[in-house]
């Protein structure tokens, strides 16, 4: 049996308890398979560290294609030529965007200096610094958190009105104009007016999709890379408008509908990161890993649509710390050890198209 198939076999309909009353969806009746576990942390220690030479290069040709394909898409006269480069360039910042997700679990010791470099070459120019994510994201992880309703980045969107989803995916292209307007025009009113800093940093600081999502205010060391990273991120939206102003709006136009794209296209994978059926109970972490989704080898576009290792998020879930490159030899061994017919070869899946098509069937179902 193939693990597409597994993966859709029925779910376990949840059981009464004691007064005979039905709570939660079949993800609270899946304990923890610890086997699987175990043999996540034992099969994998040698690859768990973080490699420079392998984070550097990559960020860094990443960014530099992506601002020079965004140049070309700005210069080119032939529109042809433009639009191509406007795509490259969306997929190559999409990609050295992405690595926001690696400095959200890496030890801060790890890469020396790479924080610092991801902020200043990609997280401030594109307007999403990593505080953003950091303090975040690790709240998803969190094995008491995730698919509740304290979960940042969690909503069921399986359960949801099929409208949901088109509506999900398209206002993800109005981010860049959300964010421009945040730094260059919130943040610094905000110096002014404390009540709209406090409305700013709860509810348009984070890369949350949960909207009822609040996020508390920085402290100590944390509070004071925010204000650097905050001052950079206004400096720049602010020099970038007033540039646009004296000398055109063709250039910031043009970037605008590259990020856009790039911002659609991350939440076209966001849809399909995990299956999204939960329905706000507290999960076991195999629960969590079966509602979380691998699109291993043979899958051939994977990489671009999910790069920096997130083609792996369920694996992600169960190795949080395990570096990007690792992933894929992460996979090999443990579906080599565990098998096919195993709670682990149930969370693989062909490509991008069938999940599209079983949260749209979800959705339906859920009507």
């Amino acid at each position: 049996m193939i693990a597409q198939d597994l993966a859709q076999e029925p779910r376990p309909s949840p059981k009464p308890d004691a007064s005979g009353k039905v709570a939660g969806t079949w993800h609270s009746q899946i304990p923890d398979d610890k086997e699987m576990l175990r043999a996540a942390v034992e099969l994998t220690r040698d690859i768990s560290t973080a490699r420079p030479a392998i984070y550097w290069p990559d960020m860094l040709a990443s960014a530099a294609l992506g601002y020079a394909a965004l140049a070309g898409a700005i210069l080119l006269d032939n529109t042809f030529a433009a639009v191509a480069c406007g795509l490259l360039a969306s997929l190559a910042l999409y990609r050295a965007l992405l690595f926001i997700h690696e400095l959200t679990h890496i030890h801060k010791e790890a890469l020396p200096g790479f924080r610092f470099a991801w902020n200043l070459l990609v997280g401030i120019p594109m307007l999403i610094p990593s505080f953003m994510y950091e303090g975040v994201h690790t709240q998803h992880h969190a094995r008491t958190r995730y698919g509740t309703i304290e979960d940042p980045e969690y909503m069921p969107l399986a359960l949801m009105k099929p409208w949901s989803l088109p509506v999900f995916a398209l206002t993800a292209i109005l981010l860049p104009i959300a964010l421009l307007i945040r730094s260059a025009v919130l943040v610094p009113l905000g110096v002014a007016i404390p009540p709209l800093r406090q409305l700013v940093w709860e509810r348009a600081s984070a890369l949350s999709i949960n909207p009822q999502y609040r996020r508390r205010r920085p402290e100590g060391e944390f509070a004071r890379m925010v204000f650097w990273q905050e001052l950079g991120c206004s400096v720049w939206a602010i020099s970038v408008l007033t540039a646009s102003y004296l000398y055109g709006w063709r250039p910031l136009l043009i970037a605008l509908c590259v990020v856009s794209f790039t911002a659609f296209l991350n939440q076209v994978r966001t849809l399909v990161a995990h299956l999204w059926e939960n329905d706000g109970e507290a999960m076991t972490v195999t629960a969590q890993y079966l509602d979380s989704v691998n699109v291993p080898p043979p899958a051939l576009f994977s990489p671009l649509w999910a790069p920096v290792g997130l083609r792996y998020h369920a694996l992600h879930h169960l190795l949080p710390s395990m570096p990007y490159h690792s992933l894929n030899e992460c996979h090999r061994r443990l579906s080599a050890h565990l098998g096919e017919d195993t709670t682990y070869a149930r969370a693989s899946y062909k490509g991008l198209a069938p999940l599209l098509r079983r949260l749209a069937g979800s959705t339906m179902r859920a009507r």
